[in-house]
């Protein structure tokens, strides 16, 4: 297990995952080309293009104001700057997991789909609701986590102090 750490750099789960990954996406790949090869290649070459020219411009100017808030020196809270920074990934985390949400589900929820009750039965109609059930669902967890860890931190800081 060790040797396997040294070598890879990461744990073998690591390194399970990321091959049944690789295969998964394959695999995808194999079938999606099967018909319009053309096509595919285009949505992959316009998803790379507008991702990288637009969305990380994007995310990036998000992620840096929401630094800027939080390094901002907050009175009588007695909380560093490296603490704030820490906490940034309990907003980041579920708003990057929303968003992904959003972006490959958009035609679901955005009511953009005719057909799809037709071939499903649902409704097109409750992806949205959905859609906002699951992100106040993951920004509640992400809340509980937040808590639980000031939490822990607080007791490990009273034991330390002998209080």
């Amino acid at each position: 297990m060790a040797a396997v750490r040294a070598r890879y750099g990461a744990s073998p789960l690591h390194l399970i995952l990321v091959l049944a990954s690789f295969a998964l996406a394959g695999y995808a790949g194999v079938r999606l080309l099967e018909g319009d090869t053309l096509g595919v290649v285009l949505w992959f070459v316009g998803a790379a293009v507008v991702h990288d020219l637009v969305l990380v411009p994007l995310y990036s100017a998000a992620d840096r104001a929401l630094r800027a808030v939080a390094a901002r020196p907050r009175k009588g809270h007695g909380r560093d700057a490296a603490a704030w920074r820490e906490q940034i990934n309990y907003v980041r985390v579920p708003a990057a997991v929303s968003l992904l949400l959003l972006l490959v589900w958009y035609p679901l929820i955005l009511d953009r789909v005719g057909h799809y009750a037709s071939y499903t039965g649902l409704e097109p109609g409750v992806f949205m609701g959905r859609w906002l059930l699951v992100t106040a669902a993951l920004f509640a967890v992400s809340a509980v986590c937040l808590v639980a860890r000031a939490a822990r931190g607080r007791r490990r800081t009273h034991r330390e102090d002998g209080t």
